[in-house]
């Protein structure tokens, strides 16, 4: 016959299990139910905290849930509260529309500006909405910031950078994304008289602050606590630049100038104070330590090399190896060192995103592909031509469904295992 205690034992054992249950699959269904709400992610990094996904397909590929025209543009897809959020061109008109997530049913669309066109690089917008709450902030290739109602499309306040503060239009328009930090929206205007980079009130819009002169660059800020300071770190035309999002204090500056300040791809946080960034134009790759000196921080270059050229297409880290685009070469680097791990050809100038273990990866001609993300060798799972057309916008993963498009179409996938 069992004592009291022994059973009181039992009884607490298994109500930790019990609690260690319901909070494992709290985290799991958390992270599965993660909006993908900006530009490369939750994190903006690039990577998916869902689990349970397609880890492979047949012959006929992953299952098609809906696929709809659309229009020219690189415009992300943003994730959130069920809805989808993009922009494109459509005759004369450049477009922020919504969509119902699950069906790809149009639920409002706002026109936000004019036409852009770019030989060189295709017509149309560069730039991700930024869902916040109830909110949708976009970026026009000319330059128009727009807060909008997520709900009825409507427009709520807006900026125009050439007018505001001056800025001139880059070569290939403007690309960069907003990032919300609190109560502030932040972005890169390369306005002049010290307007180049910008903090604003998102309900009102109200310009909180403003700070430097850099030439405007095509890649979209993060903000990373290192060494115990909130920082938010811009890849302008000149370089990096880290800032205070309260007030846009300077903190510290690395120059890296590129041809035409085509600085593009995102900058990467490699923790605890490392910051990974890459330039096309035969510039390469750079890690930067941020080191605390005299109460005063500054960044110190650790390597160099030009074993990764991310023209536009922003790289993923994973378990401390870098994944992107050397130009038209899928690689594999050592995050430490910068040396070359794998190399695969047969994509282009594409885009990744991590996910599960695996790496998803878009070609800019339309292949689908999914990889082991290991930095032994490149180990496809699974390849499938999806589109026709050129395809330079990186794919978008939330609630177990794969989001593509190219200049004239946008699918939905199942990518649920």
């Amino acid at each position: 016959m069992k004592s009291k205690g022994s059973s009181r034992g039992i009884f607490v054992i298994l109500a930790l299990f019990c609690v260690g249950t319901i909070a494992a699959y709290a985290a799991e269904n958390e992270a599965n139910n993660r909006d993908w709400h900006q530009w490369r992610g939750p994190s903006r990094d690039g990577i998916s905290l869902e689990i349970g996904l397609l880890r492979g397909w047949s012959d006929d590929g992953p299952k098609e849930l809906w696929r709809i025209s659309l229009g020219e543009g690189f415009s992300g897809v943003s994730i959130s509260d069920g809805r989808a959020y993009t922009m494109f061109v459509k005759g004369e008109d450049e477009i922020v529309v919504c969509l119902d997530a699950a069906s790809g049913k149009e639920i409002w669309r706002y026109l936000d500006d004019y036409r852009f066109e770019n030989r060189q690089g295709g017509d149309g917008p560069r730039s991700t909405p930024t869902v916040d709450g109830d909110r949708v902030y976009v970026l026009s290739a000319y330059g128009r910031l727009v807060a909008i109602d997520a709900l009825n499309g409507k427009e709520l306040w807006s900026h125009d950078f050439t007018k505001a503060f001056s800025s001139n239009v880059p070569r290939h328009g403007f690309s960069t994304s907003p990032i919300i930090e609190g109560e502030l929206l932040l972005i890169e205007t390369g306005g002049a008289s010290g307007k180049a980079l910008l903090a604003c009130d998102k309900r009102s819009g109200k310009i909180v602050w403003s700070s430097e002169d850099d030439a405007v660059g095509y890649s979209s800020p993060i903000t990373e606590t290192i060494l115990g300071k909130r920082q938010t770190v811009f890849f302008t035309g000149r370089g990096l630049v880290s800032v205070s999002p309260k007030d846009g204090e300077i903190y510290w500056r690395y120059d890296w100038p590129t041809r035409f300040n085509v600085n593009a791809a995102t900058p990467i946080f490699i923790p605890p104070d490392k910051i990974f960034i890459s330039s096309g134009y035969d510039m390469g790759a750079a890690v930067v330590q941020i080191k605390d000196i005299d109460g005063g921080l500054t960044a110190a270059e650790i390597w160099t090399s030009r074993e990764m050229k991310n023209h536009f297409s922003s790289s993923v880290l994973h378990d401390g190896y870098l994944y992107g685009f050397d130009n038209a070469f899928l690689k594999c680097i050592d995050a430490e060192t910068g040396d070359d791990q794998w190399v695969q050809r047969g994509f282009g100038k594409g885009s990744l995103i991590y996910a599960d273990g695996n790496l998803i990866i878009l070609g800019e001609g339309g292949n689908l592909a999914l990889a082991k993300a290991t930095p032994d060798q490149y180990e496809e799972i699974a390849k499938k031509r999806i589109f026709d057309g050129r395809c330079w916008t990186v794919p978008t993963l939330s609630g177990g469904k794969l989001y593509l498009r190219n200049t004239e179409e946008l699918i939905c996938f199942d990518w649920s295992e």
